[in-house]
């Protein structure tokens, strides 16, 4: 299920069949704002709204609103987790090793998985891929944008 920024995050919460707490849409609303956010990014983002959420608390909210398949957990390797509300349309991601800015990059053959093994694996089953690419923004080359 991919969003659109004009749901609110009340009725993503009331269709995914959670309730919808004031913590829920607190955390929805500030990864449907900011895409790839981290849980320090998001506690950061609900501090400066005047939002307190212990750790915990932000973990349960979290783990209910990914487990509800709300929000996708991406980890990069050497990175936090950071969550998205891109779900279910199995893009994949490009990481600047400057900034650590993270951007979505297209499934570049269809639908999931858009890449399969090269051998057999023993899997009857395979229905998706997550690829990680590396590179540098164009601010952090020193480089315009292509």
């Amino acid at each position: 299920m991919t969003t659109e920024r004009a749901t609110t995050a009340e009725e993503l919460l009331r269709g995914a069949g959670l309730r919808s707490t004031a913590p829920r849409r607190a955390v929805l609303e500030v990864v449907l704002g900011a895409p790839h956010a981290s849980s320090g990014d998001i506690a950061g983002q609900l501090a400066r709204a005047g939002r307190t959420m212990s750790r915990q608390s932000l973990a349960n909210v979290l783990d209910d609103l990914t487990g509800a398949g709300l929000l996708r957990s991406i980890q990069p390797a050497g990175s936090a987790v950071r969550y998205e509300t891109r779900v279910g349309d199995g893009h994949h991601h490009l990481v600047c090793r400057g900034c650590g800015t993270v951007v979505d990059v297209e499934c570049a053959h269809g639908a999931p998985p858009c890449l399969l093994p090269a051998t057999d694996p023993g899997f009857p089953v395979v229905d998706r891929a997550e690829i990680t690419w590396w590179g540098s923004c164009a601010e952090c080359a020193g480089s315009p944008a292509r």
